[in-house]
C-alpha cells in the first residue's frame, strides 16, 4: 500500500509553538485591589513578560518585560523548573506583598521589585543584586525584605541589598528547600515560609541517608555529572523537620543562636499553611494535621490517602482550611466538620477557594468535562458558574475568580470574573489550522462505563480497514479523553498519515472516584492493561474500519512504561510499540510515587517482579522503540539501560533513540524529529 503524504507544516507549526501553548496567558497572582498578574510569551518565543489585568476597567499593561540578560540557571534552579514542568524563560515566578503594591520578580539572576501603584517608569522597577544565587525568593508580607535559599541555607536581603545568611547547615543537610519527594510527587515546591515580617519557618532536611545518583550528559562530556539526592523505592528517604529563625539572624531565635526546632514525627511534610502542617506516613495511608504543633485531625485509608491538591493563589498550600472551628477537607469528597457538602454523583474534584460561606470547587459528573461551581456551607444545591463548554480549572483570591477553559469547540480561554464582570486575559497563541475529527464515545467494558476518543483521517474511506494506534497514558493523575478539541490536534496528524488513533481512560486514572482510582493498588499494570485492551476491542467491534490485526501502542512516562509492558505481555494484541522515557522497573523509581501505589519492595516483592519490564524482557516478540533523554532526572536513563541489558541477555533487542534532554524534552527541533521518527516506525511495522 502507499501511505498518504505527511503534513509537514502542521508539524513545524506545532514544534515552533510548543504544541500551540506559547502565547497563552498564565495567571500568577491576584492582588487585593483585584488585579490579575499573569505571564505570557510571544507566539513563537519562550521568554515570558509579566502583565497586569485591571478588573475594574479591563485594561492590560506590562509590569516587567523579559529583559535583563541571558539566563544562566544553576543545577538547583534547573531541577526546580523540571519539577514544575516549566519550559518558558523570562518571568517564571513572582511574589506579591500583602498590600499588593510590591511585586517581586526573579529575572536572569536579578531580583526586581515593581511598584504597582506607580505609572511604571524605569524608576519604579528596582533591581537588587543578591550577590549570588537566590533560589525560590519570597517577599516578607510588608514587602520590605526578601528571603531566599543559597547553597542549602536561608538568606535575607533588604531593598537596598546586603544579603545576610540566617542559617548554617551541617554537612549532609539542607535548609529551606523541599526534598525531591515533596517537589516531584507531593506538589509541595516550597521549603520556607514567612511568619509575619520578622520570622521564617523553614524545612530542615537530613539528606545523609538518601542515595546520591548522578545525571551525566554524555553528549557534553566536558561537563561533570550532576549529583542528585534521589530516594528510590524501598531505600531511605530524607529525614525532615521544621525550624523557625528570626529574619534578623539566628541570634534572635533561641539562646545559643540556634533556630527553634519543631519535630516532625512522620516521613513526609505534605502541606504547610502555618500554623497548620500536614504530614504523611511513608505508606501514605495515614495523614495527620497539626495546628500549632498539636494534633488536630487524622485520616487513614486501606490503600492510600488522596492528598488534596494545591488550590488557588491564596490556598497554594492546599487544605486543611478552617471555617470557624470546623475543618474543610477535600480528599476525594468535600466535607465540612465531617459533613458531606455534595453527593458522590456531583463529581467533586478540587477545592478552588472560599468566598465567605461558600466553597468554590471544580466538579463534573461527566469525567471528560469539568465546571466551576459554588457550594454553600449551609446546604442547598450547588450553583454552576461556568458554561459547561469544556474542561475548566480555576483559581480564586481577593474576590476574583480566574477560570481557564479548554473549549470543547477548540481553543483555550482564560477569564477573570470580578464585580459582576468578565474580562478575558489576552492570548497571542497561534491556533491549529485543522479541526480534528475526534469523537468521544462511551463503552461498556467488564460492566463498567469507559470513555474513549477515536480520531479518523480527514480523508477517511469507509470501505478500507486502517491500522490502529493506541495513544496511551493509563496511569494516575492524567486523563487522555477530554472534551477539548485541540487536545487531539497531533492525533489528527497521525490519523491523516494513514491510521486510526484511539485513547481511553481505564481504572487508575483520575476523576472517576476513589474505587476507580485505587483499583491499581499493589499492581500498576494488570488492571490498566486489561482496561486498555478491553476498550480497544470494544471500539474495534463497533467500528469495522479498525484493523485490530495491526495495532501499535505509544506513550510517554507512565505511557511509555505501559507501551513496553503491553508489547511484552500481549503480543497477540499489539504488533509494535514506542516507549518514551519508560519506567522499566519500579524499584528504580522514587519512593513517594512508587510506594503510594506499590508499597515497598519488601512489602510487595511479587508485585514488583510482576510489574517490571525486566522480568518479561525475554518475551519480546515484536518491534520495540525506546526514546529517552539521557539527562532525565525523573525517570532516569538507568531504566532504559536496564531494559536494554535484560533484552540483550535474552538474545533480544530494541531500537533505542537517546536525546540530550530531560523528561520534558522542551526543544522544538527534538519534538519535531520525534513525531517524524515515530510515524515512520509505525508505518514500517503496521
Amino acid at each position: 500500500m502507499s501511505w498518504p503524504p505527511l503534513d509537514p507544516q502542521l508539524l513545524a507549526d506545532a514544534a515552533a509553538t510548543f504544541n500551540f501553548r506559547l502565547g497563552l496567558p498564565t495567571a500568577l497572582a491576584v492582588t487585593p485591589d483585584g488585579a490579575v498578574l499573569f505571564r505570557r510569551t510571544p507566539a513563537r518565543e519562550f521568554a515570558a513578560d509579566l502583565y497586569e489585568l485591571d478588573t475594574q476597567t479591563g485594561a492590560v499593561r506590562v509590569l516587567l518585560p523579559a529583559t535583563g540578560g541571558d539566563e544562566h540557571l544553576s543545577d538547583a534552579e534547573k531541577a526546580r523548573r523540571e519539577r514544575t514542568r516549566t519550559v518558558t524563560r523570562g518571568v517564571v515566578d513572582i511574589d506579591v506583598s500583602d498590600d499588593g503594591r510590591t511585586v517581586l520578580v526573579p529575572l536572569a539572576g536579578t531580583l526586581w521589585l515593581v511598584d504597582r501603584s506607580s505609572t511604571l517608569s524605569a524608576a519604579d522597577r528596582v533591581a537588587i543584586d543578591p550577590g549570588g544565587e537566590a533560589l525560590d525568593p519570597h517577599l516578607s508580607p510588608d514587602g520590605s525584605k526578601i528571603a531566599f535559599v543559597r547553597d542549602g541555607d536561608l538568606w535575607v536581603i533588604g531593598r537596598t541589598g546586603g544579603a545576610k545568611r540566617l542559617t548554617k547547615h551541617p554537612d549532609g543537610f539542607e535548609y529551606g528547600t523541599a526534598e525531591f519527594a515533596a517537589q516531584e510527587e507531593l506538589d509541595r515546591r516550597r521549603g520556607f515560609w514567612w511568619i509575619g515580617n520578622d520570622r521564617l519557618l523553614f524545612q530542615r532536611s537530613d539528606l545523609r541517608p538518601v542515595d546520591t545518583i548522578y545525571v551525566a550528559d554524555a553528549r557534553h562530556n566536558d561537563k561533570p555529572p550532576v549529583p542528585f539526592k534521589y530516594p528510590r523505592a524501598g531505600r531511605p528517604n530524607a529525614k525532615v523537620d521544621l525550624g523557625i529563625v528570626a529574619a534578623s539572624g539566628p541570634e534572635s531565635s533561641v539562646p545559643g543562636g540556634e533556630p527553634e526546632w519543631i519535630p516532625v514525627d512522620d516521613d513526609y511534610i505534605a502541606r504547610v499553611n502555618w500554623p497548620d502542617v500536614v504530614t504523611l506516613n511513608r505508606g501514605q495511608n495515614k495523614l495527620t494535621i497539626w495546628r500549632d504543633a498539636k494534633l488536630a485531625a487524622t485520616f487513614s485509608s486501606p490503600t492510600w490517602i488522596d492528598l488534596p491538591r494545591p488550590g488557588s493563589f491564596a490556598y497554594q498550600a492546599g487544605t486543611p482550611l478552617w471555617v470557624g472551628n470546623e475543618l474543610l477537607w477535600d480528599s476525594g469528597k468535600l466535607q465540612l466538620g465531617g459533613r458531606d457538602l455534595v453527593s458522590p454523583e456531583f463529581g467533586f474534584r478540587k477545592l478552588v477557594g472560599l468566598d465567605g460561606d461558600v466553597a468554590i470547587v471544580e466538579a463534573s459528573a461527566d469525567p471528560t468535562r469539568s465546571d466551576i461551581w459554588r457550594v454553600p456551607f449551609a446546604g442547598g444545591a450547588p450553583t454552576r458558574i461556568t458554561a459547561g463548554d469544556g474542561v475548566s480549572t480555576a483559581s480564586f483570591d481577593h474576590g476574583v475568580l480566574v477560570v481557564t477553559t479548554l473549549l470543547a469547540t477548540g481553543g483555550r480561554r482564560t477569564v477573570a470574573i470580578a464585580h459582576g464582570k468578565t474580562f478575558e486575559l489576552p492570548s497571542v497563541a497561534e491556533h491549529p489550522k485543522l479541526v480534528p475529527t475526534t469523537e468521544i464515545e462511551t463503552l461498556q467494558v467488564g460492566g463498567r462505563t469507559h470513555y474513549a476518543a477515536i480520531t479518523r483521517p480527514r480523508a477517511f474511506d469507509r470501505t478500507r480497514k486502517y491500522p490502529v494506534l493506541l495513544k496511551v497514558y493509563a496511569g494516575p493523575h492524567l486523563q487522555m479523553v477530554m472534551s477539548a478539541r485541540d487536545a487531539f490536534v497531533m492525533d489528527q496528524w497521525y490519523a491523516d498519515a494513514g491510521f486510526i488513533v484511539v485513547s481511553s481512560d481505564g481504572r487508575g486514572t483520575p476523576n472517576r472516584g476513589t474505587a476507580w482510582e485505587h483499583a491499581i493498588f499493589r499492581d500498576l499494570i494488570t488492571v490498566p492493561l486489561e482496561d486498555q485492551i478491553g476498550a480497544l476491542q470494544a471500539l474495534g467491534a463497533r467500528h469495522p474500519e479498525m484493523d485490530l490485526a495491526r495495532v501499535g501502542v505509544f506513550g510517554w512516562s507512565f505511557g511509555g512504561y505501559f507501551s513496553a509492558m503491553a508489547l511484552l505481555l500481549r503480543p497477540d494484541v499489539f504488533q509494535c510499540a514506542i516507549a518514551g522515557a519508560p519506567v522499566t522497573d519500579w524499584s528504580l523509581y522514587d519512593t513517594a510515587y512508587t510506594e503510594r501505589y506499590m508499597q515497598t519492595p519488601a512489602d510487595n516483592p511479587d508485585g514488583y517482579a510482576r510489574t517490571s519490564a525486566l522480568t518479561h524482557a525475554a518475551q519480546l516478540e515484536r518491534p520495540l522503540m525506546i526514546i529517552h533523554g539521557i539527562t532525565d532526572d525523573n525517570v532516569h536513563f538507568a531504566h532504559t539501560l536496564a531494559l536494554i541489558e535484560a533484552l540483550y541477555a535474552a538474545g533480544k533487542y530494541a531500537t533505542v533513540i537517546t536525546l540530550s534532554a530531560t523528561h520534558m524534552v522542551p526543544d522544538p527541533k527534538l519534538n519535531l524529529a520525534r513525531e517524524q521518527v515515530q510515524i515512520e516506525f509505525f508505518r514500517a511495522h503496521l
